[in-house]
Formats: C-alpha cells, sequence, structure tokens
C-alpha cells in the first residue's frame, strides 16, 4: 500500500513548481523532501566515487558515505574493482574508517571478523561448529570504471549507464585518467543544499562578478555556435578545425537532461586552468602532443563533474550531508609519471579552482539562507544563461514523479 502521506508531501511540492523558475523553498530545506532527494536519487542512480588511479594496486581501498551508507571501493587480488557496503556481516560495525588505505584482508576492528577482498567472509572467532561462513558476504554494490572514473550504484537494479559510457569515452579516453595520480585533494562542506551547489556549477552567469581567477582561463561560452560571445566564438571555430584534424570530439554530446560533455578554448593564450594560463605540468597525459586542447567539460547529474586538459584532470564529487549541508571533493590530477617539483608544482595547478571553489561555497551559503527568508519567491532563470540549471531540474522533477509511484517501503523514509 502507498505511503500516502510521503506521497502527498511530495506531490504538492512538485505542483507548486514553475517552469522556467527556481524551485520552491522546500525543496532546499525540508527534512522530508531531503529524505526523497536521498530515496529517489542518491540511493537510487550511479553516483561518482573518484577517479581510478586512486586505487591502482590490489588492496587499495576508498571510502565514502552516501547520507547513511557507508561504502568501501577496492582493488581485489585479480585486479578488478570491487564496491561494498562498509558494514560487517556480524553486528554491522564499519570495517574501515579511513578515506583511503591498503590492506590484505578486510577485519572488522570489533569483534575481527575477517573478509577477503572479493567480499567472502573467512575468518571469525566463536561461532561454533554449525556457523556456516559462506552465507555471511560482504554485501555488493554495484561499481564500474568509464575511462577511469568510477562510478557507484546502490539500487538492486540500477538504471542505464551505458548511454553515458558511450558518449563520453571517446572525449576523455585521449587524456587516459586510468594513467594519473592525485597530486592534490580538497574536502568542504558547504552550508547549502546540494541543488544548490549544483545549479551554481551548471551556469557562468555569475562567473564575471564572481571569478576573477578563473576567467584567466575559461571561455564563458556553452554552446560552440554560440555567436553572442565574439572572439571567444571566433576561438571556438579556430580551434574545432584544429582538433578535428587531431580526430578529437568536441561537439556537445546528446545526454539529454541527465549529463553533458563538450570540449571548449580557453582564452587566447591561454593553456590551463591556471593563474597565469601556463601548463599545470610539463607532462601531457596519455599519448597527446598538443598543450592547446581547452578542456572536455563533463557533468552527469547529480553528483559529478570534471575538466579533462592536456595536462591533467579535475574531478568534482557532491554528496548531500543534510537539507542544508553538502560534501564537495575536489581531486587534481596529472600524468603518473609526473614529478612534483619539477614537471608541476601543486600550488600553480590547484590555485584557481581552489579559489574558485571558496567562492562558490559562499556563493551557494547565502543562496541557502535567501530561500529560507520569508520573503523568498522562485525567480526566473535566464533562458540564455542559465538553461542547463532548467536541463538539471526537469531531470530532478522527472526522478521525482518517477519515485512517487514507487511501494510504500521504499516511501516510508520520507516520513
Amino acid at each position: 500500500m502507498t505511503n500516502l502521506p510521503a506521497v502527498n508531501k511530495v506531490r504538492s511540492a512538485l505542483d507548486a513548481c514553475q517552469d522556467g523558475y527556481s524551485l520552491p523553498s522546500a525543496f532546499y530545506n525540508d527534512e522530508a523532501l531531503f529524505q526523497a532527494d536521498i530515496e529517489a536519487i542518491f540511493y537510487n542512480d550511479w553516483l561518482f566515487a573518484g577517479p581510478e588511479c586512486e586505487i591502482p594496486n590490489p588492496g587499495d581501498y576508498i571510502t565514502l558515505t552516501v547520507h547513511e551508507a557507508p561504502i568501501i571501493v577496492l582493488r581485489d587480488n585479480e585486479g578488478e574493482i570491487r564496491a561494498f557496503h562498509n558494514s560487517c556481516r556480524h553486528r554491522g560495525s564499519r570495517l574501515c574508517d579511513k578515506a583511503r588505505g591498503h590492506t590484505g584482508r578486510l577485519v572488522c576492528p570489533y569483534h575481527q571478523w575477517t573478509y577477503e577482498l572479493s567480499g567472502n567472509l573467512v575468518s571469525t572467532r566463536y561461532m561454533g561448529e554449525s556457523f556456516d561462513a559462506s552465507k555471511f558476504p560482504l554485501k555488493p554494490v554495484h561499481v564500474t570504471s568509464i575511462e577511469g572514473l568510477l562510478y557507484i550504484c546502490l539500487a538492486d537494479a540500477p538504471p542505464d549507464i551505458e548511454r553515458f559510457r558511450a558518449a563520453i569515452s571517446p572525449y576523455i579516453a585521449p587524456h587516459d585518467p586510468r594513467r594519473t595520480k592525485i597530486v592534490h585533494e580538497s574536502v568542504i562542506v558547504e552550508e547549502a543544499n546540494w541543488k544548490l551547489v549544483i545549479e551554481n556549477n551548471r551556469e557562468c552567469y555569475h562567473c564575471a562578478g564572481n571569478h576573477p581567477e578563473l576567467l584567466v582561463s575559461l571561455v564563458e561560452m556553452a554552446l560552440p555556435e554560440d555567436a553572442r560571445f565574439g572572439d571567444e566564438f571566433r576561438i571556438m571555430e579556430q580551434k574545432a578545425r584544429e582538433w578535428d584534424a587531431l580526430g578529437l570530439p568536441h561537439r556537445p554530446v546528446d545526454g539529454g537532461n541527465e549529463f553533458r560533455c563538450i570540449r571548449l578554448p580557453f582564452r587566447e593564450g591561454a593553456y590551463s586552468m591556471t593563474l597565469d594560463g601556463k601548463p599545470a605540468s610539463k607532462k601531457l597525459l596519455g599519448e597527446l602532443t598538443e598543450a592547446d586542447l581547452g578542456s572536455v567539460r563533463a557533468f552527469r547529474a547529480p553528483n559529478n563533474w570534471h575538466h579533462f586538459l592536456s595536462e591533467m584532470t579535475i574531478h568534482f564529487r557532491v554528496l548531500p550531508l543534510g537539507p542544508n549541508r553538502t560534501e564537495v571533493r575536489t581531486t587534481w590530477c596529472v600524468h603518473e609519471d609526473a614529478v612534483e617539483g619539477w614537471d608541476c608544482e601543486v600550488e600553480h595547478l590547484s590555485h584557481v579552482w581552489v579559489e574558485t571553489n571558496d567562492q562558490d561555497k559562499r556563493l551557494a551559503e547565502e543562496n541557502q539562507i535567501g530561500t529560507r527568508s520569508p520573503g523568498y519567491q522562485p525567480g526566473p532563470y535566464s533562458e540564455v544563461s542559465e538553461f542547463m540549471i532548467l536541463n538539471f531540474l526537469d531531470w530532478y522533477r522527472g526522478k521525482l514523479e518517477a519515485w512517487i509511484g514507487a511501494p510504500a517501503s521504499t516511501l516510508a523514509a520520507a516520513e
């Protein structure tokens, strides 16, 4: 039987939405609607977990927590990538409490139940002769690598991700993310709803007034045929011809409202997302030979966006912590053989996005405060500068529309 209070709450909120306008306040502040987001989206869709280069060797692992679900992603002894719920089958204790590490086996610190990297339970104490360890493996989580980007899904039956894989792989494969290494990491908590964090990323309407460091290199135009941008449009035409000659795809993929991928140039004279526009590393990625390749910008709802440059990649992961708290993790990667201090300097390669993330944090937090005001009323988006937000919100509302038809057991969390 359907959980009518939960359905009615979501239904009422969706009915209050107006096409082309920001969401009503409840979507950014209400605990029940936040729980609906978790059940409908974060427990039900593919989420970016991190770059595969973070676990290059058997026994390497990373952990993350999706709301109340701690997850471990590892490389097993055969080199296969696996993911499990980070919860012991004995009494539920978390197995790994570190963000990353290396281990030969997973040993529960509470009572020392021990699991192979395959997830099989291999050792316990004092469980008696009748105990059957084969009945208590770790619970698996769906995981896949898309050209070195690790995605997990907590749903029993995950949605299709193959269209995304097929669309973006030709764009990012030349940058060979698997042969990179993380040289810098930033984890910040923004006191804002996760949707405000994503909305802020989905437009550059705010860039001119807030991101001086980023605009040293970033071309604000989001579509290659947008002639309104003058010199930037001319640069786009010129670079498109060069990329065609190199066999590098660049036109926007057809990702609908779910994902986006495009290669765009930097401003004239800029080679990278650095404060001086100079390359962040002397060593180019993969087998690339040209330094001036702009960046492949990739986004997939609900929680990640990426920049693939000629000499580094930058990955962003968003995880909701509460109705008005969101974790944003950024990782900067360079070629696996690049030598820090010789090929690259961490401060040089990370400065622009460290500053930009801090600026975006302030913007999202001020936006959050404003949505709580009794005077807040949804306002219109710019169809010219904020069309990617419109796409994202169409996707978001569609996910909730589908969810309110789910069984009562799924909906109970929204109560």
